[in-house]
């Protein structure tokens, strides 16, 4: 190797690596829980502090939402690359909680090796990955000076949907400026196959309530004459979609982008089993609109599901009575060319014209998220498949991701810069889920991925 092409991976200190991201762990920065607010101070302090020692500038800000005050976030930058492309990491520290506790094998907040895999609250999601970034910039100073300008951003509010972040970026959007944007915060398609995301579905979120009688009714005085919240609401669900598995929500999928015969092209080649997937989840079968793939499906078709269902009595054993009132919630997940809150202001007016008569049915929005793209001709999207096929030998993957990070859209808007999804975890990594872990291989292997695509950045 000459001094020109230092020897990264010879250069990886991998212990020092798992032992800083195990204290990181340790810390349980679980952001919708207010008993965790100190928690969530000392962990933001570990990244500034960490992000000091590697010569950034660094400190850690206050945020808010409107009148309250959100959990802190931090900002770092080391701008000694004159000439070069300015890259705005962005990751977050905060958590997911931990329940269902009993269902972990070890502790939540004691990261435990097994089986090759590290199991800890966010391993993979975000703390694993995220420092996957900050080691990948400590490698290449470990080589030399940095072959771009780095920032980082790294906030404590992504699991309780960025309340604060918005308005921080619009504060200081001069400061955050940068030529592109690096987000680590997913899945690669599979463990073998190196993956550029180079899109993301959007979201609206709501809940449906139906309200009946003025109180609970006993079924056998009621039955058969008074309306029943629950059976309605089951009705205004069962219509939300057709026999085809699409939305019948009026004007639904006006303006819905299509996948062009190039893209289901590159997916049809993807390693990808229906049989295997179904396994994998312990379904006989994989329901969906019919004319597109599994991969389709989930990548690039709007869908509707209920997230979640109640009504009644809940209790052991038996309790006859009818139901005041039921609910649902109901998320959509958008593609381009759907706007989430025209498809919100859409189901508002759709389901009262569906519900039963004898109840009020009424929706009620609660967040959402722009479905975002990035152009596969995009120089930095080929600066990141150099990247991966330096670290894993052969080219990356393209496909879009199912799920949706709504401050994406918000970092194209208020910063004008393009966003790189370069995913270093798994699905079966579980996150969210009890017993999350990050296989230690792809830590290390994102940490290189890390170093490998700022250099390519840099050219």
């Amino acid at each position: 190797m000459t001094a020109s092409t230092p020897d990264l991976p010879a250069l990886l200190n991998r212990q020092a690596a798992e032992n800083e991201l195990f204290a990181l762990l340790r810390i349980p920065s679980v952001s919708a829980d207010p008993t965790h607010t100190a928690d969530m101070a000392r962990a933001a302090e570990f990244l500034r502090a960490k992000l000091a020692e590697l010569g950034f500038t660094a400190r850690v800000d206050a945020t808010r939402n409107g009148d309250k005050a959100g959990h802190p976030l931090v900002y770092a930058e080391r701008l000694d690359a004159p000439g070069k492309p300015t890259v705005l990491i962005y990751g977050h520290y905060d958590v997911q909680p931990e329940a269902p506790l009993e269902e972990w094998v070890t502790p939540p907040f004691e990261p435990t090796l097994r089986n090759g895999r590290i199991y800890a609250r966010g391993s993979t999601d975000d703390k694993g990955q995220a420092y996957a970034h900050v080691r990948g910039v400590e490698l290449l100073l470990a080589a030399g000076p940095l072959p771009v300008n780095v920032k980082f951003l790294l906030e404590g509010e992504e699991e309780v949907g960025s309340p604060s972040l918005e308005a921080y970026l619009r504060d200081h959007a001069g400061e955050l400026r940068a030529d592109v944007i690096v987000i680590s915060d997913g899945s690669r398609f599979a463990p073998d196959v190196p993956t550029v995301t180079y899109g993301l579905r959007g979201l609206s979120y709501v809940e449906i309530h139906v309200q009946g009688a003025n109180r609970d009714l006993h079924s056998g005085s009621y039955g058969g004459a008074a309306p029943n919240p629950i059976n309605a609401l089951c009705e205004i669900i069962a219509k939300l979609k057709d026999d085809q598995g699409r939305v019948t929500i009026p004007g639904f999928y006006d303006g819905v982008e299509e996948l062009t015969q190039e893209e289901r092209d590159m997916w049809a080649k993807l390693p990808h089993s229906d049989e295997e997937f179904a396994a994998s989840i312990g379904v006989p079968a994989l329901p969906g609109e019919a004319g597109y793939t599994t991969l389709e499906r989930l990548w690039a078709r709007p869908t509707l599901d209920v997230n979640g269902i109640w009504g009644g009595y809940q209790g052991e054993g038996s309790k006859t009575v009818i139901a005041a009132k039921a609910g649902a919630k109901v998320s959509m997940r958008l593609v381009p060319g759907q706007d989430p809150e025209r498809i919100t202001q859409l189901i508002k007016e759709y389901v009262p014209t569906i519900a039963p008569a004898g109840v009020k049915a009424e929706v009620r929005g609660h967040h959402g998220g722009q479905p975002v793209k990035v152009d596969l001709d995009s120089p930095y999207i080929k600066a990141a498949d150099r990247a991966l096929t330096r670290m894993y030998g052969k080219p990356a993957a393209f496909g879009r991701g199912g799920g949706s990070i709504p401050i994406v859209a918000t970092f194209r808007e208020v910063l004008g810069a393009p966003v790189l999804l370069v995913d270093f975890g798994l699905n079966e990594d579980a996150p969210h889920s009890p017993n999350e872990s990050f296989a230690v291989e792809d830590y290390h292997n994102g940490i290189l991925t890390s170093a490998y695509l700022l250099q390519e950045l840099g050219k």
